[in-house]
């Protein structure tokens, strides 16, 4: 099975970057998490990313690195296993420059050459430790938790996991989908995570679901069905360049390939952790040095105290686990 990975990229310090976000929105606001400093800077960290890669799941077919355009002057573009993508690729010229991530992600499927395999990352998602083609696909399906959470719909972002979900009421039955795949949606597994599934039961609707903040696996196809049966919703959301309460997510595509019984039961907490940084960067330097989980995710935000201090030990333990330089670098 050819299994590819797709990671998203942006370097804010890039003239014309800068150019386009002031053209669109005028200025960085921290104040505003859509427009705020922490979801478009970086620190440096990606060549351990693509270190991680290289030494921890060599088997990878390929890589999509996807940007505006940019490329950090270290990178090996002419490595096999790279491919550049522009946004201009696979998003429609119309909705360019874009700067939401969502509008970014709800087209992927579209990137030339993608296995129908894949798994997408965030810059901030890192392999840490050996990880198999097997953690992410088991039977040609991708591994996944099916598991309900409690959703307030307040804040932006808990908005758009309502969007997502009032399709998937649309399309799916909850208790035909829970009924015909009942060992995946309440696998032993999963243990106090399918608490409140079992507790809904009797509830007619699916609520948004659990969404795991790390490296996600898909199947191409997913996202040809949820853009054939929701294409002119999908398509209204595309003219948004900023984040928006109007959105719909990667989690829609995610929940979809869920109800289709396209994945196979597999509790992704027990080796990915999330850890954010304005409250938890202790744990998350220790993390790194213990090698305890395989994917961690470094959850940036505006707030962080010590901010320079932090990123710099930081980098002294992603150097201390990922010392050398991978082909990825000149």
């Amino acid at each position: 099975m050819e299994i590819d990975f797709v990671v998203t990229w942006v370097d804010m310090d890039d003239p014309k970057w800068k150019e386009d976000f002031k053209k669109y929105s005028g200025k960085i606001d921290n104040t505003k998490n859509e427009v705020s400093e922490a979801r478009f800077r970086d620190y440096g960290f990606l060549k351990y990313w693509f270190r991680g890669v290289e030494k921890f799941a060599p088997w990878v077919r390929k890589v999509h690195f996807v940007t505006s355009g940019q490329k950090p002057e270290w990178l090996n573009e002419n490595h096999p296993k790279l491919s550049l993508i522009n946004h201009s690729d696979y998003i429609p010229t119309q909705y360019l420059p874009v700067f939401n991530s969502s509008l970014i992600e709800i087209h992927l499927h579209k990137i030339p050459g993608l296995a129908d395999n894949f798994v997408y990352f965030n810059d901030d998602f890192f392999i840490i430790n050996n990880i198999t083609p097997e953690r992410f696909f088991k039977n040609g399906l991708p591994n996944d938790i099916a598991a309900f959470r409690y959703n307030s719909g307040m804040g932006l972002w808990s908005k758009c996991l309502k969007n997502n979900i009032k399709i998937i009421n649309e399309r799916f039955d909850k208790h035909t989908v829970l009924k015909r795949d009942h060992h995946k949606w309440y696998h032993p597994e999963y243990g106090k995570k399918s608490r409140l599934t079992r507790l809904l039961k009797p509830y007619d609707k699916f609520i948004t679901l659990i969404t795991p903040h790390n490296a996600q696996p898909y199947l191409k196809s997913t996202f040809d069905e949820v853009w054939d049966y929701a294409g002119d919703k999908l398509t209204k959301a595309s003219e948004n360049r900023f984040r928006s309460p109007e959105d719909y997510t990667q989690e829609l595509f995610r929940t979809w390939q869920i109800c289709q019984s396209n994945f196979e039961p597999y509790n992704t907490y027990k080796d990915t952790k999330m850890f954010p940084l304005v409250l938890r960067s202790k744990q998350a330097i220790k993390a790194i040095y213990d090698q305890k989980y395989k994917l961690i995710c470094l959850n940036d935000n505006a707030h962080i105290r010590n901010y320079e201090k932090v990123m710099k030990e930081l980098e002294k333990a992603f150097e201390t686990i990922l010392p050398e330089k991978s082909g990825f670098e000149l």
